[in-house]
């Protein structure tokens, strides 16, 4: 390279096994003078990658042979490069990928001991295509690579052994090629799902593909496989419109594939019309999901509250096999831009408990999924016989395509009746996050309790349902306290000079509970999950100490344990 500046060189190294795969994304910086990256390794130059567009990095894949170290060599007077990674194809799924390099606008924040899934660079949100295939759960989930705001959407992938320890593998879903052009927030590769291949090892996955401008459809549903469960295949469009007739906005998103109790498989939509956001039915004889997706009718219509779009429906069996009759199910789905006007609660998701025979739902109860909102579109299914489901910790309500927002999902919960009622408590592996413990003692006789680090579990039982107790969380920025009342149990989260919404599970009467903590989040189960609650914590500052007050006699006990993944 020569004629560069060597002070505006930059070199990322790696050591690499035979037969690397590199992934990287680069762009020009100044428009009309290409950039380059150039790969290197002891016996000179091998190979170049260019991108010539200065709006936007361009995605870039070099197989490398030979093993051994190499150098990414570029100058960034003309290159700028936002993420490389290397993998093998042949181990990936056990490996993951190693990242080499991101810019400061999309690494990933530095929180020892934290346990949430985060992206290894750049943003996310929703959930996707959340399953177990090829004997390992996989979670897809909404991606940009280039910064930590919304953008054009991809689909990042983990995989994982026990929902909790979790290998990052390439990038999935890519926006098209036009949409890749530019970072102008038009569009992409939206929320979904994944089944199974029926016809061999595999899966094939459903996403929405939106584009803003596009006439008369923004938003129409794709489908692709992957027969190596780490990498996309084509995609083709399964439903190129919305259904005539229905009075429907342009809403048309978030499909949601499963076997239905008549052994078709089915695929929900959310959608708006004039009676309030719907969920839609569509069903396909065809064995493999490919192709023949026959419009039902709306499974639902919300009409509790006003909303815009429901979104990310999801709808699986609870306490029984999908072909047997009794057998209950959950629908689950979020209110888009729906307000509780008596707390000031935004964006709340529901789980309704009923009966389901292939075109109707028929309910029997149900309940706000997360009484603090910060768990949205949730995605569940059943792995076995056991309901297993995580969700996006956020809410639109205070984040936005403009806003810096390194995000995480919640921690992975299971879904179970018992007594008439929807338990959504933490998966039972969250207990093997338990390092040591920190106190068993101090919190129950009203002590403060200092925190080492951010990664927290409190489980304490107060004597009788319903007693009062305030647990105070020292936040340096933000007052913090969960509290049970005569009014129910509150979650008190205080932002100076901001004004904070109501989160209280109103008549809660409670007397267990497991509150989890980590760096920018709360997750509070109570009663075995019988009420659960999330909340993104702004920053990353740690809580530093809880005390817990409760009248004479109230607790019965407390424990604290340190976590780490």
């Amino acid at each position: 390279m020569s004629g560069v500046d060597r002070d505006t060189m930059r070199i990322i190294s790696a050591e690499l096994p035979v037969n690397a795969t590199l992934h990287l994304w680069l762009k020009a910086v100044r428009p009309g003078i290409p950039g380059s990256v150039s790969l290197v390794s002891a016996n000179g130059k091998f190979g170049e990658v260019q991108a010539v567009n200065a709006e936007e990095h361009s995605f870039r894949i070099y197989q490398v042979f030979g093993g051994g170290r190499i150098e990414l060599q570029y100058d960034s007077q003309i290159t700028s490069v936002s993420v490389a990674y290397w993998f093998t194809a042949s181990d990936v799924l056990e490996t993951g990928i190693t990242v080499l390099h991101t810019n400061p606008a999309n690494a990933p924040p530095e929180l020892a001991g934290g346990y949430h899934f985060r992206p290894p660079f750049g943003w996310m949100n929703d959930p996707n295509g959340f399953g177990r295939f090829g004997g390992r759960p996989h979670l897809f989930y909404q991606h940009y690579s280039h910064g930590r705001t919304w953008n054009n959407m991809h689909w990042g992938h983990a995989v994982s052994s026990d929902y909790l320890r979790w290998r990052h593998l390439p990038v999935f879903l890519f926006p098209s090629e036009e949409l890749s052009a530019r970072p102008d927030k038009r569009g992409g590769a939206f929320s979904g799902s994944a089944i199974p291949l029926t016809s061999g090892p595999g899966i094939r996955v459903f996403f929405t593909e939106k584009v803003s401008e596009r006439i008369p459809e923004q938003e129409i549903q794709m489908s692709a496989t992957s027969a190596d469960l780490f990498s996309a295949g084509e995609a083709s469009v399964i439903l190129p419109h919305r259904p005539a007739g229905e009075g429907l906005t342009f809403d048309f998103r978030d499909p949601y594939v499963f076997k239905g109790p008549d052994g078709r498989w089915k695929m929900l939509l959310g959608s708006q019309s004039h009676a309030g956001g719907v969920i839609l039915l569509y069903e396909t004889e065809d064995p493999q999901a490919a192709g023949g997706w026959t419009y039902i009718g709306k499974l639902h219509v919300e009409t509790r509250y006003t909303t815009t779009a429901l979104e990310c429906p999801c709808l699986l069996p609870l306490d029984g096999e999908p072909t047997h009759p009794s057998t209950r199910w959950a629908l689950i789905y979020g209110l888009m831009n729906a307000v509780d006007e008596r707390t000031g609660r935004k964006n709340l998701t529901m789980a309704d408990v009923g009966w389901f025979d292939g075109r109707t739902f028929s309910k029997e109860f149900g309940r706000e999924l997360d009484f603090i909102t910060d768990n949205y579109a949730f995605q569940a299914f059943a792995d076995g016989t056991t309901p297993v489901g995580i969700g996006w910790m956020g809410n639109w309500a205070d984040t936005g395509p403009t806003i810096e927002f390194p995000s995480a999902m919640t921690l992975p919960r299971t879904l179970r009746l018992e007594d008439g009622q929807l338990l959504t408590p933490p998966l039972g592996a969250a207990e093997s996050l338990r390092s040591h413990i920190l106190d068993r003692t101090r919190l129950v006789n009203g002590e403060r309790v200092d925190f080492p680090s951010g990664a927290v579990e409190i489980l304490f039982e107060v004597a009788e349902p319903g007693l009062s107790f305030e647990l105070a969380l020292e936040h340096p920025s933000i007052g913090l306290a969960l509290v049970q009342d005569e009014t129910g149990l509150v979650l008190r989260y205080e932002r100076p000079g901001q004004p904070s919404p109501h989160y209280i599970a109103e008549a809660a009467r409670v007397s267990r509970l497991r509150v989890f903590l980590d760096y920018g989040s709360i997750e509070v189960f109570a009663d075995d999950g019988r009420i659960a609650g999330t909340k993104r914590i702004d920053g990353f500052d740690p809580v530093r100490s809880a005390r817990l007050t409760a009248p004479s006699g109230g607790l019965r006990s407390a424990t604290i344990w340190a976590l780490r993944l």
